[in-house]
């Protein structure tokens, strides 16, 4: 028998729900909660806060904010506190419930200000060391930026090559001469693979001959 799906009773109460019970046991935030303490935060920026006023976010839960940050690579610190309210799992590594009501984005900067930027280098690199000597890094992955970086060069700088065997002066020739052993001596030493398409076969930088060209959806450019 095939069931049908009841309309949705928003309830004004859940005696049921635990949101501890919510999280995976072995979800990532799990060990970095047991093994990595950020308690140790309040004696480094003590001296950062007065003894009057309103009373701010605890030191650890920005520190956590700011590890959520970097560590989902969050793009804005508005989308990380919008975000929050709808992950059950941050929720409970910040120590938050359901119906907590999460701080403003300008929390984040303001501390940031507050403790400065030295000191949040320190505290940053305090909670790796604690990860690796917990056992959370292992560093058998690494991960690299495999997107084309702009070159320091100019498009007036290409030439076509099959123009300079027909056309230029002999000086231009020997110029070329010399670009392409350079490229020899570069691919025979493999210390870069050689360039790959059809424009890089005929097309090369006089003032930036590693550049590659590149075109995606506009104009051609030089890149890496």
């Amino acid at each position: 028998m095939m069931g049908c799906q009841q309309r949705v009773q928003k309830k004004l109460f859940y005696t049921m729900f635990s949101l501890n019970k919510r999280v995976p046991k072995n979800h990532i935030l799990r060990k970095v909660a047991k093994y990595i303490d950020f308690d140790f935060i309040y004696k480094e920026v003590k001296d950062k806060y007065g003894s009057n006023g309103n009373v701010s976010v605890p030191p650890p839960v920005i520190l956590k904010m700011m590890l959520l940050l970097v560590f989902y690579n969050v793009r804005s610190e508005r989308e990380l506190m919008s975000t929050i309210p709808v992950r059950l799992d941050w929720l409970w590594f910040l120590g938050y419930d359901l119906d907590d009501e999460v701080p403003n984005h300008s929390v984040l900067s303001k501390a940031r200000t507050r403790w400065g930027v030295a000191a949040f280098q320190s505290l940053f690199d305090r909670i790796v060391i604690q990860c690796v000597n917990a056992g959370l890094v292992d560093g058998s992955k690494l991960f690299m930026d495999s997107s084309n970086i702009q070159a320091d060069a100019s498009n007036n700088s290409v030439v076509n090559k099959e123009d300079i065997k027909r056309y230029l002066k002999k000086s231009c020739r020997l110029f070329e001469q010399r670009l392409e052993k350079e490229k020899t001596n570069i691919n025979n030493n493999e210390l870069d693979p050689p360039k790959s398409g059809t424009a890089n076969k005929k097309h090369f930088s006089t003032t930036d001959p590693d550049a590659s060209v590149h075109r995606q959806g506009g104009r051609s450019k030089l890149k890496w």
